[in-house]
């Protein structure tokens, strides 16, 4: 119905527009803004719901934990986390728990069914085995003496092993506060054997990184000072690939200023599996 007010016409009719007028007033364009507000807010509420509503779907999938039992270092377990999560759909949840030694895994029985056979094939127990170093030192064709040292290596893993003593070496001195004698630092050499090995097996045998270290004191002084030695030194350091039972030359060394030359060969025994 469409209204005209004007001068002529009736009082009704004056009445009429004028209450219309005041009421457009008193609702301001304001309330059309607010209007089309609450619309666009239920809307993003309906969405925010679903979203809601999407997430409870997810997060109503089953998770378990799988505790790690062969892999003991940090980057063992570093690297079968990263597995699992590369052969998962990318929305499975896999979490790495380092204090626990363990991996919770949240996904569809399916996944988790796959998780489980992923982790059992990578967390395998490590070999170990037994590495017999044995040096030879002769002085021109007349042998001084052999030694053997055995150590127990897990695939892997480093293992370090050192046989001797530590000769203290004065390094300075200083006056201390109130005192008038002279104080003297000394730093510490280890002398004797020292053993490196890291090994890694292959298809035929292991791949052996070794360090194999010899230091020993020389007659002769340095001169330097009355108590400060000369430290002989023979070092052998590289890898190595190794056969089960089959004794391996690492190297011979020419110890220089004398007529002395130190063979070093290191046999491989396989302890469990």
């Amino acid at each position: 119905m469409k209204m005209k007010c004007n001068a002529r016409g009736s009082w009704s009719r004056k009445s009429a527009c004028g209450i219309l007028g005041v009421a457009l007033v008193l609702i301001g364009p304001g309330a059309w803004g607010q209007t089309v507000e609450s619309a666009t807010t239920e809307k993003g509420s309906t969405a925010s719901r679903q979203e809601v509503a999407a997430n409870a779907r997810v997060d109503s999938r089953p998770f378990q934990t799988f505790y790690l039992t062969n892999a003991t270092q940090v980057n063992e377990a570093n690297e079968i986390t990263v597995a699992v999560r590369n052969l998962l759909p990318p929305d499975v949840k896999v979490f790495l728990v380092p204090s626990q030694n363990a991996l919770t895994i949240r996904g569809t029985p399916d996944e988790l069914a796959l998780a489980q056979k992923v982790i059992s094939d990578l967390d395998r127990p490590k070999k170990t085995y037994r590495l017999t170093f044995t040096t030879v030192e002769t002085d021109g064709s007349k042998r001084i003496g052999v030694q053997h040292f055995s150590m127990i290596v897990a695939a892997g893993q480093r293992t370090v092993m050192k046989q001797g003593s530590k000769v203290p070496i004065a390094t300075g001195s200083y006056s201390a506060t109130g005192n008038t004698g002279a104080q003297t630092q000394f730093t510490y050499i280890d002398v004797g054997m020292n053993f490196d090995a890291t090994m890694e097996e292959l298809a035929n045998g292991a791949r052996l990184r070794s360090k194999v270290e010899q230091l020993s004191m020389a007659e002769q002084t340095s001169g330097v000072g009355l108590q400060d030695p000369i430290i002989r030194q023979s070092s052998l350091e590289g890898t190595s690939f190794l056969t089960l039972g089959k004794p391996l030359v690492l190297g011979s060394i020419d110890i220089p200023g004398s007529t002395r030359h130190l063979d070093v060969e290191v046999v491989m025994e396989q302890v469990a599996k």
